[in-house]
């Protein structure tokens, strides 16, 4: 890992319960961020939140359902009233409902674009009226190789990511003017619970770890002030092309 001291930063990670998120949440800990760990299971949370005080680490749980602009209103207020400031905003949470588009019900389009998304959205938009009165910040958010590409019976996780990278295009201008950065992150195929609906042809031993993902993040927070990164796409080095 990239040392990095973060101490008197709050991160915000969504999907922090698991896989990727738990990852970064676990090393933006060690790296003395009072973290902010964000998903829909609070048992997970709880879990992952345990394991960064018992190292001494400094966490806060908020179970919240993505979906919901209320409670997603609610993270950020919270966060103002406790700690004052949000420094680094890790956009990592996301669904995935794959299938044929002929036989792709509306409902579960919908499911993804909601969480994958508006709530991504969401989170950027109440993360950015924090850090416009800081006039520093970073946003990061964890997209997908299908934010540039398509594969067979993912179109609505595909459409999601792809909206996704156009959002964080556009409020990477946006954001410029106050000093805050924005970032995507682009993953190929990660070891994580999503894999074997998405790419039941891939192998385990094939795939990127949520670790690999955890150094871009900290590679971003490394940069100074001056450095800007667009995006990160890291695939997976495979014998198959991805």
């Amino acid at each position: 890992m990239i040392p990095m001291n973060l101490e008197k930063q709050v991160a915000i990670v969504t999907g922090a319960g698991r896989g990727i998120g738990r990852a970064i949440a676990m090393a933006l800990a060690r790296c003395r961020a009072h973290v902010m760990l964000v998903a829909r299971t609070d048992s997970q949370l709880q879990e992952v939140a345990q394991s960064i005080r018992q190292s001494n680490g400094l966490a806060t749980v908020m179970a919240t359902d993505l979906g919901e602009e209320r409670q997603i209103v609610a993270i950020f207020e919270r966060v103002r009233q406790l700690l004052g400031r949000v420094d680094v905003l890790v956009n990592n949470a996301g669904i995935g409902i794959f299938g044929p588009l002929a036989d792709f019900a509306a409902e579960d389009f919908d499911r993804v674009i909601t969480t994958n998304l508006r709530g991504t959205f969401l989170c950027c938009r109440e993360a950015m009226k924090l850090m416009m009165r800081q006039k520093s910040g970073y946003i990061i958010n964890i997209a997908s190789v299908v934010g540039f590409k398509g594969y067979p019976n993912q179109a609505a996780y595909t459409a999601s990511k792809h909206g996704v990278m156009g959002l964080t295009k556009s409020l990477a201008v946006e954001a410029q003017k106050y000093g805050i950065r924005v970032s995507a992150i682009l993953p190929g195929g990660v070891n994580t619970g999503m894999v074997p609906d998405a790419r039941p042809d891939l192998h385990l031993h094939e795939l990127l770890k949520p670790e690999d993902i955890v150094q871009s993040v900290l590679y971003l927070l490394s940069l100074s002030e001056n450095a800007a990164v667009d995006q990160i796409y890291i695939r997976r080095r495979a014998s198959t092309p991805f």
